[in-house]
């Protein structure tokens, strides 16, 4: 009996298909790989990554103080250092490396700040059980660059931002790494049946390869890809001969056994 070949699902989002957004009168601004429900396009198999921005600011900038509920919340440092203030009582900064974790449970309130000269970081939002978390207590955790699991071979350094051996523990069902590859060097990652891999491109240029069909997809610097395996496949990152390329990368469930906020 023939076998069919493992098809895997590649998009790729360029930074000007993406959606955006600013605060405290444009101090803050922000493209989001993953928006918003009613900000569109509608991206299927995501499973429990429910939200993703990349904000930037030159000098200091404030999201002023406002509420969550139920949602994981992460914020993620790139370069520069952001503040971070909530209703519970914490103060905190963390800088390029470091993160921010809120679980909001039954309701917190906090504000974000920019501190420096040229910030940037990700926050990013994860769906859990909302039913469930919505009656456990607000928590918040920080974490330095250091406290991060690191590894390096064959030209490839890879940091475990959620995963085995970090310090950031979700309900959510997620792993994410911080990927730096050399130039001309690469990175293989298998990818699981109804897994769903999402990568922003941090910085460089490079390709995705389709290992089962061979097929390529060129990613640049700000592009979002979202490769979707039903059944399973291997994905190869590949970077260009002159430039590093580094990507975060989270991989999700594409479904989850409870009801998601994102199709309610």
């Amino acid at each position: 009996m023939i076998q069919d070949k493992v098809v895997l699902d590649f998009k790729i989002y360029p930074p000007e298909s993406q959606r955006v957004g600013q605060f405290d009168g444009g101090r803050i601004t922000e493209i989001k790989p993953i928006g918003f429900p009613h900000e569109g396009p509608r991206i299927k198999n995501l499973g429990p990554l429910f939200y993703w921005a990349w904000a930037s600011a030159k000098g200091h900038g404030k999201i002023a103080l406002h509420p969550h509920q139920a949602f994981e919340i992460m914020s993620y440092a790139l370069e520069g250092e952001i503040g971070h203030y909530d209703s519970l009582g914490n103060k905190s900064r963390v800088k390029a490396g470091g993160a921010q974790v809120i679980q909001a449970g039954s309701g917190v309130s906090h504000e974000e700040e920019t501190v420096g000269d040229n910030t940037d970081f990700f926050q990013i939002w994860f769906d859990p059980n909302i039913r469930k978390t919505l009656q456990s207590k607000p928590t918040y955790n920080e974490h330095k660059n250091e406290d991060f699991p690191i590894e390096s071979k064959d030209g490839v350094t890879s940091k475990t931002i959620i995963g085995k051996g970090s310090p950031v523990t979700l309900v959510s069902e997620a792993i994410m790494n911080d990927i730096s590859i050399d130039p001309d060097r690469q990175f293989h990652h298998q990818l699981g049946q109804e897994k769903t891999l999402a990568l922003v491109v941090i910085c460089g240029k490079g390709l995705l390869f389709d290992m089962q069909t061979g097929s390529k997809h060129p990613i640049n610097k700000k592009d979002f890809a979202m490769i979707h395996a039903q059944s399973g496949g291997d994905i190869s990152m590949h970077a260009d001969s002159d430039s590093l390329l580094r990507v975060a990368a989270i991989e999700v469930p594409a479904k989850v056994d409870y009801p998601l906020y994102r199709n309610q």
